[in-house]
């Protein structure tokens, strides 16, 4: 295959993947926005509740995706486990829109949305990478604009959702957030015939009626056993803390098999998943702690016109569609001149802007905040600009780190283990909200901002450390990622 410089040359799945992957996520975001909102207002949870409730949904989404990469690898194919997936998160989010009636009704919502999430999201990125050959200039550019069709999506649902919920009830925002898989399925429907002969091996055969029967009673199993999960917390972290451990083993013996220059690339990516797992409970904060602070601290007029404080969330994705196209650009541009950052050194990046983003913010509460304790809207469109810079180049860019380094047999449960990161750190993630968790009935600006402002100068410092910390380490990982290089040289020296 071979490579252009424009970044917008990509092969002909591309465009379904990218509107299956944004219909799908403009799904979920909108449920994600109002989520922690939802438990509060409607449901009666406490602050502190609501964001370990949360961080326990969110960590069993993507813990879960591991098993389906697996399930797409090996037993019913990456597309029909995508396609699978898209129906039961399908079902899950008309679910939420009955769960207002009953309050316990909602933990076997989210659990069919946990479930389908998790059979969904590896596939449609693991297909991805199959399009592309190795050492492909373009692949990460690729993977940044499919990252920004994740946030095409999410910027249209976080706009919308906490506006809609507004207006006509958290039940409405819940069945459109419904309707967007639908158009997601039909997206798969009307291009599906650019993937033919792409897939796992189970796509080149028929379907395996008995593995089918398998995948669907294994899937009602696990919607009732992440229910109870969801209804007890403490087990929740246990479990997966148990599916991490045999995650993490499964991958450690992976890499013993290996030799030479795999077995090198395969360490750097578990070290780059365990820097991602940093940047993942920093991410953890925008549905729970930055959401309250807009909510109660931020000054949200504009021109006379008041914004919903929960869709400023939607800052995230704006900031990642506008800023996409420019990276991938750059990646590109320069990954053909030879003068791209190698990947340690853009998560370095990354990190440092995630940094200097609660750095942002803590100081928009300590010296800018008005005699009412109020700060300005436009130092979150700042945080959110810092944070969506290093989201891009930490979390966009994780699926190419995979894609270019790990061996295609171990491509999907690959892809699962990175979002397993995500899963640890969104249980993480939780926890650390709770310490800006105000007490109840407490909404007092002035009572509020130095809570916030304390906890977000905290992450903001551990954060920089972090930094400085991936900036010393980076030259290991890239010599490490180079030594292929070295060695096929020195083998063509030798013959």
């Amino acid at each position: 295959m071979s490579n252009k410089d424009s970044i917008f040359n990509q092969p002909k799945p591309f465009k379904m993947i990218f509107f299956i992957e944004l219909w799908e996520r403009f799904g979920y975001y909108g449920l994600q926005g109002i989520l922690a909102v939802y438990f509060v207002e409607q449901l009666g949870f406490s602050q502190q509740d609501s964001f370990v409730t949360f961080g326990a949904f969110a960590a069993l989404v993507y813990g879960l995706v591991a098993i389906g990469g697996f399930v797409g690898d090996h037993i019913l194919g990456t597309k029909r486990t995508m396609i699978f997936g898209a129906i039961v998160l399908t079902i899950g989010y008309f679910m939420m829109g009955f769960s207002i009636l009953n309050p316990n009704f909602i933990f076997y919502a989210l659990g069919t949305v946990a479930v389908g999430n998790g059979l969904f999201k590896a596939n449609p990125s693991s297909l991805l990478a199959k399009c592309y050959d190795e050492n492909d200039t373009r692949l990460d550019g690729a993977f940044t604009l499919y990252y920004m069709s994740i946030n095409v999506g999410s910027l249209v649902a976080l706009s919308l959702s906490p506006v809609i919920a507004a207006e006509y009830g958290y039940a409405t925002a819940f069945v459109i957030c419904g309707f967007g898989l639908i158009a997601s399925l039909m997206s798969y429907v009307a291009f599906r015939h650019t993937v033919e002969g792409l897939g796992s091996e189970p796509d080149s055969k028929p379907v395996n009626y008995q593995h089918f029967l398998i995948v669907i009673l294994g899937t009602i199993a696990s919607i009732a056993l992440c229910a109870w999960l969801l209804n007890n917390i403490m087990m929740a972290n246990i479990v997966l803390a148990l599916i991490g451990l045999g995650v993490v083993g499964v991958f450690l013996k992976e890499t013993m098999r290996l030799t030479g220059a795999a077995r090198k690339k395969m360490i750097v990516v578990l070290v780059l998943m365990l820097q991602a797992i940093v940047f993942y409970v920093l991410y953890a904060q925008m549905p729970t702690s930055l959401n309250f602070f807009a909510i109660y601290n931020v000054r949200t007029e504009v021109m006379g016109f008041n914004v919903n404080p929960v869709s400023l969330q939607a800052l995230n994705p704006f900031w990642v569609v506008l800023c996409s196209p420019i990276l991938a650009y750059l990646y590109t541009s320069y990954g053909n001149k030879g003068r791209d950052l190698s990947m340690p050194g853009k998560f370095t990046v990354g990190m440092f802007m995630c940094a200097f983003a609660f750095l942002v913010v803590a100081a928009a509460g300590n010296w800018f905040a008005d005699s009412q304790g109020m700060v300005s809207m436009w130092w979150m469109v700042l945080v959110y600009l810092f944070q969506s810079i290093g989201e891009l180049m930490i979390s966009g860019l994780g699926l190419a780190m995979v894609a270019s380094l790990v061996p295609q047999r171990l491509m999907g449960f690959t892809m699962g283990a990175w979002f397993l990161t995500q899963a640890a750190s969104f249980i993480i993630g939780g926890y650390v909200a709770t310490f800006s968790a105000t007490p109840e009935n407490v909404t007092d600006p002035l009572k509020t901002l130095p809570l916030y402002s304390e906890v977000f100068l905290n992450i903001g410092i551990v954060t920089l450390v972090v930094a400085f910390v991936m900036a010393f380490t980076a030259p290991l990982l890239t010599r490490m990622m180079q030594d292929e290089k070295v060695e096929e040289n020195g083998n063509l020296a030798t013959n």
